[in-house]
């Protein structure tokens, strides 16, 4: 084991932990995808120690992932955050069966609550998952859904907001008590409205978090903040919403740790702009053709599920996966849309393709040894389907790079990025950003960044800001 970056660790706040720049984020990495598995391994061979999951990533088999990751790495060479309040998939079970007090029904599919009682559930669940003792950290994961399910149907205001930080000291109060129990050693928020302006009607105070903090006692370990901070979205870093102060600024003055998320995948007018290169200069964007090499894998072990093993293909009228994607795939109009499509159009029809099958012929040797095959080759063939999609917007990642540049980043043939990357890893106070690095070259390319040359961070962000405030950046139609 290498600890190459070991000299770039920062302090994570006051926790007394000393953390990565660069965490591995694990929303969409998953037990069972031998490249997500790969690549944790990866970066913590390569010096990182910080990995940032949640009990809803993958309806916990993030966390599993973890958990058989880190049974190779001494415990205290991890830092693992973890988080709570999602009602999904299994929660979702446990929550029409236990009924949980102060659920908020926010959508068909999509509850949540940060009630200790659910909280006690998702603490437990996530450390046997991650067959731990204890978390270093514990999130309250995104608790404005309480204010945005509020703004659904009145206008919110101070009312709402008192019962907000009400139940977010309740939740403090708990987490106490695991602190106390050593379940957990620090906890925190991790929220996507801390950034928004002080007159936004769903913002959630990063300030009126640390009171709350300190109502339950004066020796409290809220300790760490997690946020959306990229290019585009901005607001920790610039917007003065804390009494006068920046989310970045008022969690230095409080020795709060801070966690960045999205650094790379920016929402901007109504749509997702993806921070990075898919092509390098002067390379074609791909067509047809590739997209069919790419299925070539899925189409193959098609034709041997009915050609050696005398079972039907079912999925598709009778055409396959193969056929479906290689139809819908070129609808598809940028990375966002794909990103918003795959679960539904995607993943869902695959999975009832499969619990019908496993209806039909489970037990049977020639199908349960062709399933686990085919269980393998799939996930990769689909990130790589990812990546064919967004290979389609590399005009759009040119155009950022070349407004970064006249925000004030020196030119330069570094990846995007690195480049975006390097631009928050500048930043005073930040303890570490969060990047998604699904398969081992993610890492290494990730990784780039923390050696490159220091930049005006606070600069560049306000001046791309005024630019994209003045015209658009970029149309993504």
């Amino acid at each position: 084991m290498t600890h190459a970056n070991a000299n770039h660790l920062r302090p994570l706040g006051s926790t007394g932990l000393q953390c990565h720049p660069l965490g591995f984020g694990c929303y969409r990495v998953m037990e069972g995808n031998a490249q997500h598995e790969a690549a944790l391994r990866e970066y913590l061979e390569r010096g990182g120690n910080l990995i940032d999951t949640s009990a809803n990533y993958g309806d916990g088999h993030s966390e599993i992932l973890v958990g058989q990751v880190l049974r190779d790495f001494p415990r205290d060479r991890v830092i693992v955050v973890t988080k709570g309040g999602y009602i999904q998939g299994q929660n979702l079970t446990l929550a029409r069966r236990r009924n949980f007090p102060e659920v908020v029904h926010y959508g068909d599919g999509i509850w949540h609550s940060i009630h200790p009682e659910f909280l006690e559930t998702q603490v437990e669940m996530s450390l046997s998952r991650m067959q731990l003792e204890s978390a270093d950290v514990y999130l309250l994961h995104n608790p404005e859904y309480f204010l945005e399910d509020q703004a659904h149907h009145r206008a919110v205001g101070e009312v709402e907001h008192d019962e907000f930080y009400r139940r977010v000291r309740e939740a403090f109060r708990f987490l106490e008590g695991k602190v106390a129990d050593g379940r957990i050693r620090w906890y925190g928020i991790s929220s996507n409205n801390f950034p928004a302006p002080v007159a936004a009607q769903t913002r959630t105070s990063v300030e009126r978090c640390w009171e709350a903090a300190e109502s339950v006692s004066p020796n409290h370990h809220f300790r760490v903040v997690q946020l959306p901070l990229n290019l585009y979205e901005s607001g920790g870093a610039l917007e003065q919403n804390n009494n006068g102060k920046t989310v970045l600024e008022f969690a230095k003055e409080k020795g709060l740790g801070v966690l960045l998320n999205r650094p790379l995948n920016a929402f901007f007018s109504n749509r997702m702009i993806r921070l990075a290169d898919y092509l390098r200069t002067g390379q074609p964007s791909p067509g047809k053709e590739q997209l069919h090499a790419i299925l070539e894998p899925v189409r193959r072990m098609e034709q041997e599920l009915g050609e050696q093993h005398g079972i039907p293909l079912l999925y598709g009228e009778g055409k396959g996966i193969a056929h479906y994607l290689e139809t819908i795939v070129p609808r598809v109009q940028s990375p966002a849309q794909w990103e918003q499509a795959f679960y539904e159009y995607v993943v869902m029809p695959i999975e009832r393709w499969a619990t019908e099958c496993q209806q039909l012929y489970g037990g049977r040797p020639e199908w349960d040894g062709w399933w686990n095959r085919f269980a393998d080759i799939l996930p990769p063939v689909l990130e790589e389907v990812g990546r064919y999609v967004g290979s389609s917007q590399q005009a759009v990642s040119d155009e950022v790079r070349a407004q970064l540049e006249l925000a004030g980043y020196p030119a330069t043939a570094e990846p995007l990025s690195r480049m975006a990357a390097n631009v928050l890893l500048r930043l005073d106070g930040v303890s570490s950003v969060l990047v998604g690095m699904r398969r081992p070259e993610y890492v290494e390319d990730s990784m780039g960044a923390v050696t490159l040359e220091p930049v005006g961070s606070l600069s560049i962000l306000s001046r791309f800001r005024q630019m994209i405030a003045q015209q658009p950046a970029v149309s993504l139609q």
